[in-house]
């Protein structure tokens, strides 16, 4: 066994006991900072443009790798031909990669342009930053250099897939993704960097379901002249939530 076997063996299920630790201990020792520091306050111009395009386009290619990674090509044969696949995942995956990277620039140009912003950006926000445009942009090549509407240069769902597949029954098969080309392993190593990352930066927040939002009470509003009126006001039953 050689030592990229050994590598790609051992190193995701140190990256997945990153994760889950660092998670607990953030979430343990650090609850009042599990958030995204929201600076909507300082700017909103360039943040109601920026964060649904980088948002929305960032589901669509997290989509598209659970449907690439978990998804057995057997399985997915039975659905559709492989030109079919193929296309979907270039024009899909194309536009869906340029909406989340045109976002993600715009993101960081108005954290850089904006004084506020830009005095509230941390070392461990630039480090994240730098990480998950690298991510992206090594994703993007990946596409562009191995796929095109024809096919694959290599199909990546007969090595990289089923190597990933075998890391979640913990039988994980290193020669698989030794066979994929130097591209996907770039890729591959720098979205394992994301991922132990992911729990020390904002993106933990992703972590995060705002499913109490839904039942919370009402916020109520009162001006001064209210007070006037607090016994009439008072008097009123309070409901909750919806």
């Amino acid at each position: 066994m050689s030592g990229w076997e050994i590598f790609w063996d051992v190193v995701p299920y140190v990256t997945l006991a990153v994760v889950a630790v660092g998670t607990w201990w953030r979430y343990r020792y650090d609850k009042f900072g599990w958030t995204t520091r929201s600076s909507q306050l300082y700017e909103s111009r360039l943040l109601r443009i920026a964060s649904p395009m980088f948002h929305f386009g960032i589901l669509v290619v997290f989509i598209g790798h659970v449907i690439g990674l978990f998804i057995p090509e057997s399985w997915m044969d039975l659905v559709m031909s492989d030109h079919v696949y193929h296309l979907q995942a270039v024009i899909l995956g194309g536009i869906a990669g340029v909406a989340a990277l045109l976002g993600i620039a715009l993101l960081i140009y108005r954290r850089r342009a904006t004084g506020p912003v830009f005095m509230a950006t941390t070392a461990n926000d630039k480090t994240m930053y730098l990480v998950l445009v690298a991510a992206m942009v090594a994703g993007f090549a990946c596409t562009a250099i191995g796929v095109t509407p024809e096919g694959a240069e290599h199909d990546y769902r007969q090595t990289v897939s089923p190597w990933f597949r075998s890391i979640w029954i913990l039988q994980p098969r290193g020669d698989l993704m030794v066979q994929a080309p130097v591209y996907f392993h770039i890729h591959v190593i720098i979205a394992l960097v994301l991922f132990c990352l992911w729990p020390f930066t904002r993106l933990v927040h992703v972590f995060s379901a705002p499913i109490g939002y839904l039942f919370r009470p009402y916020i109520v509003y009162r001006g001064r002249d209210v007070a006037e009126k607090s016994e009439l006001v008072g008097s009123r039953p309070q409901r909750r939530g919806w």
